[in-house]
């Protein structure tokens, strides 16, 4: 099975958006660039909705690009879904998301896209990691992330760090609670306006 990483873009503050789940200027670094994150004419990664797709530093589109070409499935809270419409069944990477949610899919919603629907955190990694076989799952941050974390779901940490502070909003590991230990970071990479940060999570001794 492939490794499973927790991912968000975040505050120096530890959080992922504001209390009205606005982000801000947390995503202004994809498109401050002049590094396109595919090459050439691929629009695979072209959700922008201008045509211009993401344009970043030359060293975060380098980390960029083969984090996302790894990925083989997204999890993602209700609340993320909603927001974006699940990316109109078009997931920035990957080729399939598993959506942790007690409602079902809405009637009718791209029934081409390969969503999966669960309403439990555990049984939505499982399924996760069977449709990714051995490529990467990507759990989005948030209540969803966290509680895969708290469950030992999770084996690895990615931040990308914004020097921004929020002062409060919705935290990055979500209602986490207790200690959980992460091993010195094995990737930094700086790019302009971001730092991009990758921890393995850390095994405590039965």
């Amino acid at each position: 099975m492939g490794t499973v990483i927790m991912h968000s873009v975040v505050s120096v503050d530890g959080y992922i958006a504001d209390e009205n789940d606005d982000v801000g200027p947390l995503h202004d670094w994809y498109f401050s660039g002049d590094t396109p994150i595919t090459e050439g004419d691929d629009q695979r990664y072209d959700h922008s909705g201008a045509g211009s797709g993401f344009k970043v530093s030359r060293a975060s589109a380098e980390y960029v690009r083969r984090m996302w070409e790894s990925i083989g499935t997204i999890v993602m809270g209700r609340t993320l879904f909603d927001l974006v419409n699940g990316w109109e069944g078009s997931p920035p990477a990957g080729d399939h998301v598993v959506v942790v949610s007690h409602r079902p899919k809405p009637e009718g919603w791209h029934p081409e896209a390969s969503y999966r629907f669960l309403d439990d955190v555990p049984a939505a990694i499982g399924k996760a990691r069977e449709l990714a076989g051995e490529r990467v799952v990507a759990v989005n941050a948030g209540e969803v992330g966290g509680q895969a974390l708290a469950a030992g779901l999770v084996d690895e940490v990615a931040m990308d760090v914004v020097p921004v502070v929020f002062g409060s909003g919705k935290s990055y590991f979500g209602s986490i609670r207790g200690q959980h230990l992460l091993e010195d970071p094995h990737v930094v990479v700086q790019g302009d306006g971001v730092l991009h940060l990758r921890f393995k999570v850390g095994r405590r001794a039965k």
